[in-house]
């Protein structure tokens, strides 16, 4: 069985920073952290079924060191689609991208982490199983895999619910999967020799226009006037909202 965990790099939380074309900087790239838990997943159920897998990010050169980690925690194979048309791609052109990379690497089974600290959309995962015409089940918190099919279970209001789908298939887990595991001085010493595939536009058979993404413009939002603070008895506060309201032609 082939799994493939997307793992997208991004700033390491709290470093953040918007460049001045309006993208965020992304010179020093780390795992999301989303992302490991679904890979610690992943390298259980190949410790346990003889599973293979491998890592799928989109992103500049500094992503590597992203999918390193992932190679150090015990994954055997990474490929990163990187091209400069890329710079500040869409979800839409992001989503479209990784179809086709997973396309290319026929896995039985796609891990993606709910949502990532440099966007939070939380639907590149659902995205990406609709446009390949794939089964996704979400929100998993265990995951288990048995006869050509794949099963999870996720909290629900008053209890957990069992989903289960065929493979191929596409799975979107949370931090309930467990705790990653920590590198080891010998996986952390391995990575640094791997190769890391590199696929370009073309190698995808995509064109450019078709998934990038062009900045227009930026600006910093006009500074907001200060607060009104109203004090006084609940009559007299009432009436200095509804003047308010009334001012403004709200009901």
């Amino acid at each position: 069985m082939k799994i493939c965990v997307l793992v997208k790099g991004v700033p390491p939380v709290g470093t953040e920073r918007l460049g001045a074309d309006g993208r965020i900087e992304r010179t020093t790239l780390e795992p999301n952290g989303a992302d490991e838990y679904v890979l610690e997943r992943a390298l259980q159920l190949a410790e346990s079924a003889g599973a293979e897998v491998s890592l799928l990010t989109m992103g500049p050169e500094s992503a590597t060191d992203a999918l390193r980690k992932g190679l150090a925690m015990g994954a055997s194979s990474a490929v990163r689609v990187g091209d400069p048309r890329l710079a500040g791609t869409d979800l839409r052109g992001t989503v479209a991208v990784l179809a086709a990379a997973l396309r290319r690497i026929g896995p039985d089974l796609i891990l993606a982490g709910t949502d990532s600290s440099d966007g939070g959309a939380g639907v590149a995962g659902p995205a990406i199983a609709a446009r390949l015409g794939l089964p996704c089940l979400v929100n998993a918190s265990a995951i288990e895999v048995a006869a050509g099919s794949v099963t999870i279970r996720r909290p629900v209001a008053g209890g957990l619910e069992t989903l289960r789908a065929p493979l191929p298939a596409l799975v979107v887990g949370t931090q309930l999967l467990g705790e990653p595991r920590y590198p080891s001085l010998r996986g952390i010493m391995a990575a640094r020799s791997r190769t890391i595939e590199t696929w370009s536009l073309a190698d995808l058979g995509l064109d450019a226009p078709a998934v990038s993404t062009i900045v227009t413009g930026s600006a910093v939002p006009p500074p907001r006037a200060g607060a009104e603070i109203v004090r006084g008895d609940a009559g007299a506060v009432a009436d200095r909202i509804l003047a308010f309201l009334d001012a403004r032609g709200l009901p």
